[in-house]
This record gives structure tokens, C-alpha cells and sequence, in this order.
């Protein structure tokens, strides 16, 4: 059984969730390089252009709107769970198979320990990174940069030590919800990125309050504004040149500002203790059924 998940370049964190975890969660040996089954779990990953053969296992997968939805309903799907009900919606499937993002599995896996001096932090998303300047944004706000590039690791220890977590980086959030540190939440620049935010968020009954974020560059300013995307011979003529440049840092400033103000304005968010506890109870229930069975197939045979 393949696990299977988003593997992009650069990494992101919450992809990259699926290569640590896991191995806490399901025995030894469940998860190898065999396609003959598809193991899905962290990440938007319920893609209409999934193989139609192999059997596919859905462990708390969402689904994001970045193709037509799959159709889950040709006997070759095995639902766990899903990531929120929005996701159950868009496949024609049970809304009580709703429980909520997989990465809420981290509360039972081995963590490692919280960093010190890390206070607020902020994660951008993944895409943010190449079109902004938020490590600068950051160091110019007092406010740890939280790379989403970073060793899964690195990350969550940071996350365990912050004082606050401003994220526009869905998983950012998830995360730190999962381990109880409060957060923010940054409207994605891209509005591609923003349903499944309510997606998991309504699957722990929390009432999403994401607050618009300046851009970091001109660059980012554009694609945000527009949608296209900033590239080739016209890209260097309007954002690789002197002024722009120039332009630039003062609109790092302008941003370090906002995200300054953020910091000290917004109201935290966190799910209830019931509302995480229950969800991470299903969610193992859920996964604890399957390994089961897949002990007594072998058995079995």
C-alpha cells in the first residue's frame, strides 16, 4: 500500500506531514512502495486524476476545488474519514464521515519539544514564499518567520513554543490547533487556496475570522490582484529592475507594519477542548478499524 500525498518543490509542510507521521500510526509494514492501493491522507489531495484501479484509502483528505471532484463511488474508495464537510459535500458522501483534517493525529504521535524564544510567529503560504519577501517582513516586525520549506521538525517544535501562530498557511493553523497554541488566520493571497480553510474549520464548529494581510513586494501585489501569474520577459521589466526594487522595501515596511498590528490587534483562535478531543478519538477509532482489518486480511491469507 502506497502512502501518497502532494511531494511539490519546493516542500510544504503540510504535505510533508504525511512522511513523518504516519509511521507512528499504522504498523510496520502497512505503508510500502506498492500501488496496488493508494494510501491518502494530509493534504487536498482528491483529485479526479487519481489511477481508476489501484484501491484508494482516504484517511482524512480534503477535497480544494483544484479539479472536478473524483468519483468516489465506483467501488474502487475506501472513506476513513474526510477533512470537513464541505469535502463530503462536493463527493456525495455521508457528512458524518466528516471528522477533520488528518494532521489532528500529531496529538498521538511523539513531538518534539517546544522551542524557546520563538513568542509570534507567522507561516505564509508555500506559494507566498517565492512572490514575497516574508522572512524580511518578519525580521523587520520582531516576529519569528516560520519557513513552510523548513524540516517538519523544526517546524512543529517552533509551533509548540510560540506564544501565537499568524498563518496563512492552512496547515499552519491546523497544526497549531492540534497543539493547542492559538492562531490566526491570514486570508490566502490566492483565493484558489481559501475553501478548504472553511472546509476544516467547520469540522471543529470553529467560526473562521481571517483577516486580510498587505502583500509583501509588488510582485505578490499583482498576482493577488490580478490572478496571473508574474512571469517571463514582461515580469523582469516590471519587478526585476532598480525601482522596483526601491519600491520594495518600502512596501516590506508597509507590510512588517500591518502584520505588527495584527499581532498585537486580532483575537486568537483555538477549537474547543471537547471539539479536538472528540475529533482526534474518531479519527484514531477510524484508523485503529482499518489497520485491524488489514491485520486480519493478512492473517488470512
Amino acid at each position: 500500500m502506497k502512502l501518497t500525498y502532494f511531494q511539490g518543490n519546493p516542500p510544504n509542510f503540510g504535505d510533508e506531514l504525511n512522511a513523518t507521521m504516519w509511521a507512528h500510526l499504522l504498523p510496520a509494514g502497512l505503508l510500502d512502495d506498492r500501488d496496488d492501493a493508494l494510501f491518502l491522507g494530509i493534504g487536498s489531495i482528491l483529485w479526479d486524476y487519481l489511477p481508476k484501479a489501484p484501491r484508494k484509502i482516504v484517511a482524512g483528505s480534503g477535497f480544494g476545488g483544484y479539479t472536478r471532484a473524483p468519483d468516489v463511488h465506483d467501488g474502487s474508495w475506501d472513506i476513513l474519514w474526510l477533512r470537513g464537510p464541505l469535502t463530503a459535500r462536493a463527493l456525495g458522501v455521508d457528512p458524518r464521515l466528516a471528522i477533520t483534517d488528518a494532521a489532528v493525529l500529531l496529538r498521538a504521535t511523539p513531538l518534539p519539544p517546544p522551542a524557546e524564544t520563538v513568542g509570534i510567529a507567522f507561516m505564509p503560504h508555500v506559494d507566498s514564499i517565492a512572490r514575497g519577501a516574508w522572512a524580511e517582513v518578519c525580521a523587520a516586525a520582531g516576529i519569528t518567520f516560520l519557513d513552510p520549506r523548513a524540516p517538519v521538525p523544526h517546524l512543529l517544535s517552533q509551533i509548540r513554543g510560540a506564544r501565537l501562530v499568524i498563518t496563512e498557511a492552512m496547515h499552519g493553523a491546523i497544526v497549531a490547533d492540534a497543539l493547542r497554541t492559538p492562531w490566526v488566520p491570514i486570508l490566502p493571497f490566492q483565493p484558489v487556496h481559501r475553501a478548504k480553510w472553511d472546509d476544516w474549520a467547520q469540522s471543529l464548529g470553529i467560526p473562521l475570522r481571517s483577516i486580510s494581510l498587505q502583500a509583501s513586494t509588488l510582485r505578490e501585489a499583482w498576482i493577488s490582484r490580478t490572478g496571473l501569474q508574474a512571469a517571463g520577459r514582461r515580469s523582469r521589466l516590471l519587478f526585476d529592475n532598480p525601482l522596483a526594487h526601491r519600491c520594495n522595501r518600502i512596501v516590506i515596511t508597509h507590510a512588517a507594519a500591518a502584520l505588527s498590528r495584527i499581532a498585537a490587534t486580532a483575537t486568537p483562535q483555538l477549537s474547543s477542548d471537547i471539539a479536538i478531543s472528540r475529533a482526534t478519538e474518531r479519527a484514531l477509532a477510524a484508523l485503529h478499524a482499518f489497520a485491524a482489518s488489514q491485520s486480519f486480511q493478512t492473517d488470512r491469507q
